[in-house]
């Protein structure tokens, strides 16, 4: 999707992948529906288990209800109620252990053990990335001549799919990671060349809080992507009222943070054909009404 205003407002041919409209209004169902029909059948009769804030338990829960597959996420207290509604709606049990992401994840790491599920890691699963790139085949044969992708980075699926898609299809094209300024581990561990783990993750965009890196992706991102920009929290919030204005689609925090990246990156990028990745949709109305509250927007 290609807004005149936001191009203008950026200075470069911006184009904006709206992830949001898929089935779970968000870019995790690709790789979820491609690692589940690959399942062996003894793996299908086990059931499948997994961690997540939301976006990629819809992904499972959605691609699980289509293969006939008992399917348990495991979810942080206090995750977003409509992420936890669509994950029983499509028929997966919600178990919620832990304050974050990554405390949610260990207690679902040990219960596969004690129940005998197959575990998806939400990022050190070559499957999922196979999956996500899809919807970087689409950018590249929609837009030949892009010059930079941008990127959204929580476990890191998103953006080790792009880079693989976009420099095997044209080494020229730039690629760009973005995560918030309060859930930086990928960024440091990129930085520092080793695995770095934070205290926190504090953001309002739950894809992006996860508080360590993981293992392929960070491998992949590492030989690959060309630079990963900081996001505040207010530049994500303001990066949401831009799309909403301009393309009018609704981006959560994640799906929102290329665009605000994107912003930041606006001198480096002048003239430039550009692709923003929304990568989701489910924002609550609440949290929508809070960033009119904090940008003091009547």
């Amino acid at each position: 999707m290609r807004s005149s205003t936001l191009c203008k407002q950026l200075g470069f041919e911006a184009y904006v992948k709206c992830e949001n409209l898929l089935p779970t209004g968000a870019f995790k169902v690709r790789g979820g529906l491609t690692l589940l029909s690959r399942l062996s059948e003894e793996e299908r009769l086990r059931g499948v288990i997994t961690a997540s804030t939301g976006n990629h338990g819809q992904s499972i829960a959605y691609s699980a209800s289509l293969f006939s597959v008992k399917a348990v996420v495991g979810m942080p207290k206090g995750s977003n109620p409509i992420k936890v509604e669509a994950i029983k709606d499509l028929g997966a049990v919600v178990e919620f252990h832990g304050s974050d992401f990554d405390e949610a994840r260990l207690w679902v790491e040990e219960e596969a053990k004690r129940k005998g599920y197959r575990y998806i890691h939400s990022a050190n699963e070559p499957l999922l990335i196979t999956g996500v790139g899809t919807l970087y085949l689409e950018i590249m044969e929609d837009l030949p001549d892009v010059e930079a992708i941008i990127v959204p980075i929580g476990g890191g699926s998103g953006a080790a799919a792009a880079c693989v898609v976009a420099k095997s299809l044209n080494p020229k094209v730039k690629v760009f990671g973005v995560q918030a300024e309060k859930a930086p581990a990928v960024y440091l561990s990129w930085k520092n060349k080793k695995m770095v783990e934070t205290t926190s993750a504090e953001t309002f965009a739950e894809g992006l809080a996860t508080r360590v890196s993981f293992q392929l992706t960070l491998d992949i991102i590492n030989q690959l992507i060309d630079d990963i920009v900081l996001v505040s929290e207010e530049e994500m919030k303001r990066a949401i009222l831009a799309l909403l204005e301009t393309t009018h689609q609704l981006a959560e925090g994640a799906g929102a943070a290329s665009t605000a990246a994107a912003f930041k990156l606006r001198d480096k990028l002048q003239g430039k054909k550009v692709a923003l990745v929304l990568t989701g949709g489910n924002l609550t109305l609440q949290t929508l009404q809070n960033i009119f509250k904090d940008l003091d927007i009547s």
